[in-house]
């Protein structure tokens, strides 16, 4: 059932752990009852809690009263403020009158610790301070005496295991006066609780351990203590501030990255403080550059300040291409070099400053005409040179001014802060690494270059006087004090003063110069000769730009000579030949080679080497259309006479045509005649080759049946003379019979003989004879058309085709 509110009111019931401070308003006491205990309140108790902040006893309801003991576990601790006089804490389950009190000292008490405080003390509980080796605290002594009396009993565990006991300075060898800081090093201490007389300093963000700077290699920090020397620590290092010193930070980092040095790249030093390295000393003011050719890794001192232009340290090189270069101010002397590619150019900041050169925009429109962002980027320097307010346009400050650098996405995210593993691995990336590459875009921020075209020169004046005459195709590089020398000259048709061309080009390669001459003929007729002149410069080039409007002085020359020339002719001659008067005063006669020597201006070496006339106008319109009738005339007698003589060679072409048509019938017959007459002969010799032929075969017939007659007969003595040797053998057995058989034999011998020589020379004539008549009327037979064609007799035909054959002969014998 619920209680009575009442009651509740005026019960004080603590349970342990527990306490609540009563003020006895009629005595002013305040009594502290430390649970567990219950007891009734008078009307006169009034609950009461201590503020900590006003310091004093606020009223308040008897639950609000009722509060927890101190309680500190292993490993923290209570810091006690007003501590009793006599240590004793309150005594669990009594009322506990207040005794006497310390106001104004404080006291650390490590746990294990539970106890009720005193009216008007102040509890803090602390858990202990675990240190890691990259850690520390900054402990204050707040109580000397109290400090040295407890240096000893601080709470300390070593940070390294085994250590005998804790790894913290000796009372004897620190000052420990009221203020003093000193620093607990993780190294050296893993846990920490302060002992009375010291008290743990909270950092700006309220904590109390603080984290020390990790270094690895190439990696530094700076220490700024509260004299305001810096100190450097170099990586690899676990870097503890001394008491008075704080980090230095940097975009929110307080270590950075060593600086990284090559040949291409320096720093600017400035010494602010002396001192000695190796056997060179060095004094306040000096000012080095260190390139990598000094130092490849820089870590900086407390002696060095670096000098920046503008965000960077780093001073790098400037790669000027071929053809290119950088103008560079001597800041000791004032003098301005050319420094002339390919190189790799890294100026002393020391004595050298890269400069840009500043041209007025009158210039610019006269030596690149039309060249609007060569004219945009000028204006731009000479707003940077007023806004600078000085006399020289600096590179870096130009850079500065007109950055417009666009970020490639692969820096961007290389910039990007990172949570993944940073220790020692091996990413391999899945995709093509294109390779570095560098793009060089110098076009205005090197020396200013001159592009001179072939057929064209300039003219390079010094402030000093000097003069040089450049002539193309070829890239000039102006010098920081040189300009291009200008001149005006003279336009329109004909050439005039009024209206100039101001340039800094001069044309010395096939240069046209047109122009209108007025002049009077002998006969008092006003002429106008449109002509154009054909130029080249020569010589000396140093004499070109000796007459500033060349072409001014060119006209009227040539002008006046024309007059002079004109005046010789009566119209109607000159009109007729004035092509040929002009170029002959002009260009001189024309040698037997056909060359002409021209006109030579020796002031500026310039020579007419050709002339063209153009037109030829007559002032006198009446006399003009009389010239023109006339000659209208002249062209069409020249035009009736050009046809007949057309005619005329129209029909010697027809006649000639024809002869060649008669001609060519006639050797057409004459050939057919010709090539029959052949293929007559040709079957005439073929049949008399085959009768030839024919007689021949005959006459070997015989004469090899002759030729075996011979042979016949040696086989028939070589078997003759067998028989005999047989016969022989057997004319013993049978001589009477051998001579019967040898008489047999000789009559058949003689036979044989008689008839052998029946066949005689006359014999073998006679068949021949026999057969060349036969082949005679053959041939008589053939040879009856060729008579018809030729005209002649059968016999004389045959006669003269056989002539000197051994038909021939034949023929001649039978007419004998």
């Amino acid at each position: 059932m619920p209680q009575d509110p009442s009651r509740r009111e005026r019960d004080l019931i603590l349970s342990p752990n527990e306490h609540a401070f009563i003020l006895d308003e009629t005595k002013g006491n305040i009594v502290n009852y430390v649970g567990p205990h219950k007891t009734s309140l008078a009307n006169t108790d009034q609950p009461v809690v201590f503020n900590t902040a006003t310091k004093r006893f606020d009223r308040c309801i008897l639950e609000q009263a009722i509060q927890a003991f101190a309680i500190a576990p292993e490993g923290w601790y209570v810091v006690l403020k007003n501590p009793a006089k006599d240590g004793r804490p309150p005594t669990p389950g009594t009322a506990n009158s207040l005794p006497l009190l310390d106001v104004g000292r404080k006291v650390n008490i490590p746990g294990p610790v539970s106890f009720a405080p005193w009216p008007g003390q102040m509890v803090r509980v602390f858990q202990g301070h675990h240190l890691r080796s990259n850690q520390y605290l900054i402990v204050r002594i707040y109580d000397e005496e109290a400090a040295k009396a407890n240096w000893g009993k601080a709470v300390i565990k070593p940070a390294i295991i085994g250590e005998s006991s804790p790894t913290q300075p000796e009372e004897e060898s620190l000052d420990l006066t009221m203020g003093k800081l000193i620093v607990i090093k993780g190294t050296a201490v893993s846990f920490y609780i302060p002992p009375t007389g010291i008290e743990v300093v909270p950092d700006d963000n309220n904590e109390y351990i603080r984290e020390a700077v990790t270094l690895e290699r190439l990696e530094y920090c700076t220490l700024l203590d509260e004299d305001g020397n810096k100190r450097y620590i170099k990586g690899p290092d676990v870097v503890f501030p001394r008491p008075t010193e704080i980090f230095l930070e940097k975009g929110g980092s307080r270590k950075f990255k060593a600086i990284e040095l090559n040949e291409i790249s320096g720093l600017y030093i400035k010494v602010i403080a002396p001192y000695k390295e190796g056997d060179k000393e060095y004094k306040v003011g000096e000012e080095l550059f260190i390139t990598g050719k000094d130092q490849m890794i820089y870590f900086p001192i407390p002696e060095h300040a670096i000098v920046r232009y503008g965000d960077k340290e780093v001073n790098y090189a400037v790669a000027i291409p071929a053809g290119e270069a950088r103008y560079v101010l001597d800041r000791l002397s004032g003098q301005i070099t050319l420094k002339r590619g390919p190189a790799i150019l890294l100026p002393d900041p020391r004595k050298e400053v890269i400069v840009r050169r500043v041209i007025e925009p009158k210039l610019i429109e006269l030596w690149f005409p039309g060249n609007l962002e060569a004219l945009e980027y000028n204006r731009k320097l000479l707003e940077i040179t007023k806004k600078e307010k000085g006399e020289f346009v600096i590179d870096h400050d130009v850079k500065r001014l007109l950055k417009a650098e666009v970020m490639i996405d692969s820096n961007l995210e290389a910039s990007k802060p990172r949570s993944e593993f940073v220790g020692d691995a091996f990413a391999r990336k899945q995709t093509f690494s294109k390779p570095r590459t560098i793009t060089l875009d110098t076009k205005y921020e090197g020396a200013v270059a001159v592009n001179i075209w072939t057929g064209y020169a300039v003219q390079v004046v010094s402030r000093t006087g000097k003069r040089k005459v450049i002539v193309g195709p070829k890239t000039y590089l102006l010098e920081y004090d040189e300009i291009l020398e200008s001149m005006e000259l003279s336009t329109s048709t004909p050439k005039s003063d009024i209206k100039l061309l101001k340039t800094v080009y001069l044309r010395v390669l096939h240069n046209k110069v047109s122009d209108i001459i007025e002049a009077e003929t002998k006969d008092l007729c006003g002429v106008k000769i449109s002509v154009s002149y054909r130029i080249n410069f020569e010589g000396d080039p140093v004499k070109w730009f000796n007459v500033e409007n060349y072409i001014k002085f060119l006209t009227d020359h040539m002008r006046s000579r024309l007059r002079h020339e004109v005046r010789k002719y009566p119209i109607e001659e000159f009109y007729l030949n004035a092509i040929k008067i002009v170029r002959d005063n002009v260009l001189g006669i024309s040698t037997e080679a056909g060359k002409r020597s021209g006109t030579l201006f020796e002031e500026n070496n310039m020579r007419i080497y050709d002339v063209e006339i153009l037109d030829v106008i007559i002032q006198d319109d009446g006399l003009s259309d009389l010239l023109i009738e006339a000659q209208h005339d002249i062209v069409q007698q020249n035009i009736e006479i050009a046809a007949e003589k057309r005619k005329l060679e129209i029909i010697q072409q027809k006649e000639e045509i024809k002869q060649k048509i008669a001609i060519a019938e006639s050797a057409t017959k004459s050939l057919e005649i010709n090539l029959k007459i052949e293929e007559v002969q040709k079957s005439m010799n073929l049949q008399l080759s085959q009768i030839e032929a024919k007689g021949q075969f005959q006459k070997k017939e015989l004469e090899t049946k002759l030729s075996e007659q011979s042979a016949i007969d040696a086989i028939s003595k070589a078997e003759i003379e067998r028989e005999k040797s047989k016969n022989d053998l057997e004319l013993n057995l049978a001589k009477e019979q051998m001579i019967q058989r040898v008489e047999e034999l000789k009559a058949h011998v003689e036979a044989v003989v008689n008839k052998a020589s029946a066949i005689s020379p006359q014999l073998i004539a006679a068949l021949q004879a026999f057969s060349d008549k036969a082949l005679a009327e053959k041939m008589a037979e053939t040879m009856a058309p060729l008579s018809i064609i030729g005209g002649k007799s059968i016999t004389e035909v045959f006669a003269q085709l056989v002539k000197g054959t051994v038909i021939d002969k034949v023929l001649s014998g039978q007419n004998s």
